[in-house]
């Protein structure tokens, strides 16, 4: 599950970096090459509607966390996103999702969600909070899911510190994780692009181009590789698990 950039993508809301500027003609051509990539790998990409007037839109990972048959629509932290759930929401439940809500006072952005093998870790300290995850939990409880906390003080999201191979290490760019001693197996990285991988398949993960050197350590691993360029996303603190959504439940 996709979503277009829209035309005010280059006011995106910034915490960590500093304003440079983003080309958004090559953040276009870029999102095309990303969905290319998901293509050939033999994903069937499913567009959520434009919210042109909302910036981040396309990091569209953010507006929702999906467990199996359940799809839990998130209520992001920053209230410039939260009109983004609503698009996400109607294209889940026509796909026949189970609809979860996250209600106030919790706040919680799927890029903050890191799941594997039955273990769901959960980003604190940005912007998603504790009422956020208790209510993550609940929803996902009933799935056999345990949901963990994880203290989160120098990137925006979880997902911009850690994410996991298909084997359950975790990798990340060690000066941007706040403990890594949370994961039992954690493998740190050279290049901070490098933290960031989505699973295409068993043997196959997906990364930015901008982390050769990772590419290579991945390899030497017996992973393949699929890289794309996503610099003008990188500005804007997004990665390449922001822009999609894996959905693998048959409905």
């Amino acid at each position: 599950m996709v979503r277009r950039p829209g035309p005010r993508l280059t006011e995106g809301l910034l915490t960590h970096l500093e304003r440079q500027p983003v080309d958004l003609d090559l953040a276009v051509q870029q999102w095309h090459g990303y969905v290319a990539a998901l293509q050939e790998a033999g994903w069937e990409t499913i567009e959520v509607p434009p919210a042109d007037d909302c910036p981040d839109a396309v990091f569209v990972e953010d507006t929702v966390v999906v467990y199996g048959d359940l799809a839990v629509i998130t209520r992001p932290g920053a209230d410039e996103r939260k009109p983004e759930t609503a698009g996400t929401e109607a294209v889940l439940r026509d796909l026949g999702y189970r609809i979860a809500h996250v209600e106030a006072p919790g706040t919680l952005d799927g890029g903050d969600v890191l799941k594997h093998d039955g273990t769901v870790w959960v980003g604190l300290g940005g912007r998603t909070n504790a009422a956020g995850l208790e209510q993550l939990r609940e929803h996902l409880a009933p799935l056999g899911a345990e949901v963990l906390g994880v203290p989160l003080t120098k990137v925006l999201h979880l997902k911009s510190a850690v994410t996991a191979l298909p084997d359950g290490t975790v990798v990340g760019y060690e000066p941007l994780v706040d403990d890594a001693t949370v994961w039992s197996r954690f493998l740190g990285v050279p290049e901070e692009p490098g933290a960031h991988v989505v699973l295409l398949d068993e043997g196959t993960v997906l990364m930015s181009a901008g982390a050769p050197r990772t590419q290579a350590l991945l390899e030497e691993r017996g992973l393949r590789t699929v890289t794309v360029e996503i610099g003008e996303y990188e500005k804007l603190e997004g990665c390449v698990t922001c822009l999609s959504v894996r959905l693998r439940h048959p409905l």
